[in-house]
């Protein structure tokens, strides 16, 4: 790498929006210090790859990704970075090729990425600060430095970390406690965004409906972010004791704050949300779930469910499978438990207080709430076969038989295709919000379409 040229960088972002959001941040920032932004084809002097430690399986696809891009790149410095290399540091420096692990608070610092390529530090350079010592939250934002050129939806950050506590989940440990950015920090961003061509902001953290920041809430925060030029807001996941009266009624009426929710439920049974340290039990979530599709028009609501909790019978697995029967769902994210190192719950299973299910039965059961979440999406979709929609649409790619296809979502987050032969489609289309009548749902679930004039 000669001295004489600014220095480049890739980045691939695994697991959650948060961790895209984060990574825009980082890379705009390396933008504004002189750095090229690269493509992973281009052979960038440093990758970036962000990680996530979800489950097992999460983990398992960061170490393949990783040696996947090591192999194709050996003239590149690899920096990973985010919750694998916060909770496992050690996993990440056995493997051969990386030069920088670095954790969920050190990522943002800058200068380890200037410090690895100019070769001043011996690799692998590991920078891991504990989360209890977490007291910043740093941004994250898409802006001129996102992953794509694509300027349709943005991420943008409002909280990090998490106080709920749940028995399984390891956040308190991968990004310490919940914390929230100033309140015109948001809008400030916000309006950056909107100038920068975004038509979607969709707000983020780990617990967003946890934002506080001195006296205000999230409600608050919305009202301002209304303020803003855009054409839709939209709130990721948000826990169901947030989903109160007062949001609900500000959705409602609000011509920018979109019609959908995804509320994790995790477990449709009393005995499985009181063992994973839930702050609501079935009865809550049926409320305000109901309320919300009650007094939102459209209102599209999503969930997270998990099998194979430890010591869920299969009375506990049936009660969850007829509650989500029986609630106007509009789709299922459907995970097997992973018992995580330093969670309450591994700390039970060590004490044999709770007893992990057979990978059979997990399968099973995980496949079962599959097909239910297909059943349920489809039932949902079908609603608006024959009706007009309003849909933001993103990019063209081609479909075979000399036809482009252009996707977009609608205001409650249904993905629709709009086919032409017409090579301007992608031009015509891309970044506008406009209305669509629905002809049909596809095999895959998709919903097909025709842009009206």
């Amino acid at each position: 790498m000669s001295s004489l040229l600014p220095k480049s960088v890739a980045a691939v972002t695994l697991g959650c929006k948060l961790n895209y959001a984060e990574t825009s941040a980082i890379l705009d920032d390396l933008r504004q210090q002189g750095w090229q932004l690269a493509s992973l084809e281009e052979g960038a002097d440093l990758i970036v790859i962000h990680t996530c430690a979800l489950t097992k399986q999460a983990e398992k696809k960061c170490r393949q990704k990783i040696r996947g891009i090591i192999r194709k790149n050996p003239a590149s410095r690899i920096a990973v970075i985010g919750c694998y290399a916060q909770l496992n540091p050690e996993a990440l420096t056995a493997i051969n090729g990386i030069d920088a692990v670095i954790g969920s608070n050190d990522k943002f610092d800058t200068q380890w990425y200037n410090d690895i390529t100019v070769g001043t530090i011996s690799s692998p350079l590991i920078k891991v600060a504990s989360a209890s010592t977490f007291d910043k939250v740093y941004p994250g934002y898409s802006l001129d430095a996102a992953e794509s050129l694509d300027r349709t939806r943005a991420f943008l950050k409002i909280q990090d970390g998490c106080d709920y506590g749940c028995s399984y989940c390891t956040i308190p440990i991968a990004r310490g406690k919940s914390r929230s950015l100033p309140v015109e920090q948001i809008v400030e961003r916000a309006h950056a965004l909107a100038a920068s061509g975004y038509r979607e902001i969709v707000l983020t953290g780990v617990n967003i409906g946890d934002y506080r920041s001195f006296d205000l809430v999230l409600c608050d925060l919305l009202r301002r972010l209304e303020e803003v030029d855009v054409n839709r807001i939209r709130i990721s996941s948000i826990e169901p004791d947030i989903v109160n009266s007062e949001l609900i009624s500000l959705v409602a009426e609000s011509k920018k704050i979109v019609p959908h929710f995804h509320i994790p439920l995790q477990s449709g049974s009393d005995s499985i949300l009181k063992a994973m340290r839930r702050r609501y039990n079935t009865a809550i979530y049926r409320l305000r779930l109901m309320h919300a599709v009650q007094c939102i028009q459209d209102c599209a609501i999503g969930t997270d469910v998990m099998v194979g909790y430890p010591g869920e019978t299969e009375e506990d697995f049936q009660q969850m499978y007829r509650f989500i029967e029986e609630l106007p769902l509009a789709y299922l994210h459907v995970f097997s438990c992973s018992v995580r190192p330093g969670t309450a719950l591994a700390r039970q299973i060590a004490n044999q207080e709770r007893k992990p299910l057979a990978s059979g039965e997990i399968a099973r059961r995980y496949s079962e709430l599959i097909e239910l979440g297909r059943r349920k999406e489809a039932q949902f979709k079908a609603r608006y076969r024959g009706k007009e929609c309003l849909v933001l649409f993103e990019a063209s790619k081609q479909a075979g038989r000399g036809m482009l296809q252009c996707s977009g979502y609608t205001r409650n987050y249904l993905r629709v295709l709009v086919e032409s032969a017409d090579d301007r489609l992608g031009q015509t289309l891309s970044g506008n919000e406009l209305p669509v009548l629905i002809d049909s749902v596809g095999d895959d679930l998709n919903l097909k379409g025709r842009v009206l004039s």
